[in-house]
C-alpha cells in the first residue's frame, strides 16, 4: 500500500475529496502494475489550471493547461518493443518516493463533462494515468500506449469504472 501525500492548492478539490480519490486509485494502479510489498510514496497535488499552466511551461515548454502531470523520481524508459519499463529500483528516491503527480481542476471538470462522465472518475483515471508514469509508463508511440492504456483499462474496471478510450 502507498502513502499518498496530498496537497491541495485549489480549494476546489476539497468538494471531490481528491485525497481518498488519489489513494484508492494509486494503490489499484500499483496493484494492476505488479508492484506490492513496499510502502511507496507519492505526492499528488490538485491545482487550478493557471498553476498547472505554470509548471507545463517550466518543465515541458508548454505553456498551457494539461490535465495531469507527473515527474518520477527515478528515470526508467520503457521497452521499445513491448511498451513495458523496467522493474522500480528497490530504493527508488528519497523516502522510497516514485515521484509527484499534478492534476488540474477546471481541464478535469470539462473534460469529463466532454466525455459525460462524473468528475471523479474522470480524476480517478487521470491519478492512474499519472501513477503510471510515475512507474516509466508512457504512451509516446503505439506500442507504449497500448501497454499504458491496457493497464489503465484493466485498473479502471477493477474499480467499475468504464475504458476512457
Amino acid at each position: 500500500m502507498a502513502e499518498v501525500d496530498v496537497v491541495i492548492e485549489d480549494d476546489r478539490w476539497q468538494s471531490l475529496d481528491l485525497e481518498a480519490l488519489a489513494g484508492k486509485a494509486v494503490d489499484v494502479a500499483l496493484e494492476t502494475a505488479g508492484i506490492s510489498g513496499a510502502d511507496y510514496e507519492i505526492c499528488v497535488m490538485g491545482c487550478s489550471d493557471a498553476r498547472i499552466a505554470d509548471l507545463n511551461a517550466e518543465f515541458r515548454g508548454k505553456p498551457a493547461p494539461t490535465n495531469v502531470l507527473s515527474w518520477p523520481a527515478f528515470d526508467v524508459a520503457p521497452d521499445p518493443e513491448t511498451g513495458i519499463p523496467p522493474a522500480i529500483p528497490a530504493a527508488c528516491g528519497p523516502d522510497n518516493s516514485l515521484g509527484d503527480i499534478a492534476i488540474a481542476y477546471e481541464t478535469c471538470e470539462r473534460e469529463a463533462a466532454e466525455k459525460g462522465v462524473p468528475v471523479t472518475g474522470h480524476v480517478t483515471h487521470l491519478v492512474i494515468h499519472g501513477c503510471l508514469h510515475l512507474l516509466g509508463y508512457d504512451h509516446l508511440d503505439d506500442v507504449q500506449a497500448a501497454a499504458m492504456e491496457g493497464l489503465e483499462i484493466k485498473a479502471l474496471a477493477s474499480m467499475g469504472l468504464d475504458n476512457p478510450y
